[in-house]
């Protein structure tokens, strides 16, 4: 079994994410879902399509979801899906973390979590200083 991974972003961000990560690793090794919200979405709509999505996901090692800007309407979805003990977030998505994410693939959830966020904020830097 390995943690399956949910991408909560805005429009099409989270499926271009994981499109470009399987194509550079050649694989996708976990089992993933994005869901795209749009501005004329229904927030609660969307909670309980996210929660439905995390049950799809979870074999029994937990779920990691990954969110955009932390605040917006798709954060606040994910906050509202994550509220469990199976369940981790973390915001601010870019694609250095989903690589570290699948370069990581078999750690536990909470092992996970931590190679996202290191991934994520690892993969800011400002080369011309």
């Amino acid at each position: 079994m390995s943690v399956g991974l949910l991408l909560i972003t805005h429009q099409r961000i989270g499926q271009e994410l994981l499109q470009i990560a399987s194509q550079t690793l050649g694989v996708c090794p976990l089992q993933t879902k994005a869901l795209g919200v749009y501005f004329e979405d229904e927030p609660h709509k969307m909670a309980h399509k996210a929660e439905e999505m995390i049950k799809d996901l979870d074999s029994g090692s937990g779920v990691l979801i990954l969110s955009d800007a932390y605040g917006s309407t798709p954060a606040n979805i994910a906050v509202s899906a994550a509220k469990n003990k199976t369940t981790r977030l973390v915001t601010g998505v870019n694609l250095p973390m989903l690589l570290r994410i699948f370069n990581y693939h078999e750690s536990s959830l909470d092992e996970l979590t931590e190679a996202a966020f290191k991934g994520g904020r690892d993969g800011i830097v400002s080369p011309t200083t």
